[in-house]
């Protein structure tokens, strides 16, 4: 499976090193109730795709057991049970940490480190699971009522209450960036950022470094940042990526066949704003993004607007479940052939959602609208 994309990347990052001289110690005194005697591990965490690193182990007795450990800043850690499979995430923000839990307790609450830092780690995860409860009944809500006939106003208002929960849940990270006094939690926090506005970080993300000037992860992070906006606003060299459709060229066509085994072209919609949707019902963003691409299509389809949806799928009974259950009414093509879809050549992209909008003489004249940024650029365009 390809990439897929996010708005801006900033969960790759990887802490700096210093010397071992420079790192600072800390030991974590675990009390540890209905757990057989075992080993365990003190593991250092990466945002990044490195796999966690053991730095120390220890024998636990009767449950209890002390690890110890270093670093040159304040990071994310992991106890870690030999005969267990859970795991305990923490940051070392003071050099003794007390550790209680009960393995038979799962829930959010049961583990303990004791430590300002940790307990902000804590209450931030019991912020997102409650969110993210509403947004799945919220969603819940929205598929019971478009199994059922006669319910399009409350769908519409069902859509737009999801879309509020998105913005209010960016709006929350976003604030939270600006905030919070931990940096290792700006930096957990960064990775539920993805549909917080780039605009927006470009203003948040320079004021961690100036609270946080010592943290290198921060000045990391920033850096990384920066190169990646300088990628995003350079323009393309000439000829680049010859072939491939740019803003002001002609969309190329697209046949293939819908739903019903029956072929269907882009180019009959000329005449209409189109937005071109390429998403799959495997990609959890793009069924994130959707009910955004609903509400869209509702709120614009009488204005000589509609979309054109293009799968990546290769199980056509999975691509038309997903139509289904995400309420999307407009017309869908696919080749059922996953990344080897006839479109992805043609129009130059490695990951999805993706999207391009045509003007009525098919030009495009804008891409990769998502979330906000597509309800402005439609705003704009259809007066």
């Amino acid at each position: 499976m390809k990439k897929i994309i996010l708005s801006v990347s900033l969960v790759a990052l990887i802490f700096s090193c210093k010397s071992k001289t420079d790192a600072n110690q800390f030991v974590i005194e675990g009390n540890l109730r209905h757990v057989p005697d075992q080993k365990v591990y003190l593991e250092q965490m990466f945002f990044s795709s490195k796999d966690p690193e053991v730095i120390d182990t220890a024998e636990m007795k009767n449950g209890k057991f002390e690890i110890k450990g270093s670093a040159p800043e304040e990071g994310l850690f992991r106890i870690r049970l030999e005969k267990s499979p859970s795991g305990f995430i923490f940051i070392n923000d003071q050099p003794n940490i007390s550790f209680i839990a009960d393995l038979n307790d799962t829930s959010i609450d049961g583990p303990v480190f004791k430590s300002p830092a940790n307990q902000m780690f804590k209450n931030f995860i019991k912020v997102i699971d409650s969110r993210g409860r509403e947004l799945e009944q919220a969603s819940r809500a929205l598929d019971s009522m478009q199994k059922q006939k006669g319910m399009d106003s409350a769908i519409a208002v069902q859509t737009q209450s999801i879309l509020a929960m998105q913005h209010n849940f960016s709006d929350f990270i976003n604030k939270y960036l600006d905030t919070v006094s931990n940096p290792v939690m700006a930096m957990f926090a960064l990775g539920y950022s993805q549909s917080v506005e780039p605009e927006a970080l470009k203003v948040t993300i320079p004021k961690l470094v100036t609270r946080f000037p010592k943290h290198q992860g921060i000045a990391a992070l920033s850096a990384q940042f920066n190169e990646a906006m300088a990628k995003i606003n350079q323009p393309s060299a000439p000829n680049a990526k010859p072939g491939i459709p740019g803003i002001g060229d002609l969309a190329p066509d697209i046949t293939m066949n819908d739903e019903t085994g029956k072929p269907f072209s882009l180019s009959s919609l000329k005449g209409k704003y189109v937005l071109v949707d390429f998403w799959a019902s495997w990609c959890a963003p793009c069924r994130g993004e959707n009910p955004n691409v609903v509400a869209a299509y509702n709120k614009y389809k009488n204005k000589n607007f509609t979309i054109l949806g293009v799968s990546l799928d290769e199980n056509k009974e999975a691509w038309q479940k997903a139509i289904d259950k995400d309420g999307l009414q407009w017309k869908q093509v696919s080749d059922l052939k996953g990344w080897e879809n006839a479109a992805v050549a043609l129009y130059g992209f490695d990951g999805i959602p993706y999207n391009v909008l045509l003007d009525p003489s098919g030009k495009i004249i804008a891409k990769e609208l998502r979330g906000s940024a597509l309800q402005t650029k439609l705003a704009e365009v259809l007066k």
